[in-house]
């Protein structure tokens, strides 16, 4: 991967949604940011391509998004 993809990509983008809401059921706040984090570095893991994670960062910042 060496471009990052902002099209729609998830089958069912709902359920994803759910899917992540459901996980932060019950937890405090500092539960849930520590979710988000990890949830983070694995997707990142996941990219494995520096420049890519670094484009979904500045498009979640909304800068390129």
């Amino acid at each position: 991967m060496s471009q990052l993809n902002t099209a729609p990509n998830l089958e069912n983008a709902d359920d994803f949604y759910a899917a992540l809401l459901a996980a932060h059921e019950g937890l405090s706040d500092a539960d849930t940011h520590a979710l988000n984090a990890r949830l983070i570095l694995v997707l990142a893991n996941h990219i494995g391509d520096q420049r890519v994670v670094e484009a979904a960062i500045d498009a979640a910042k909304g800068s390129s998004f």
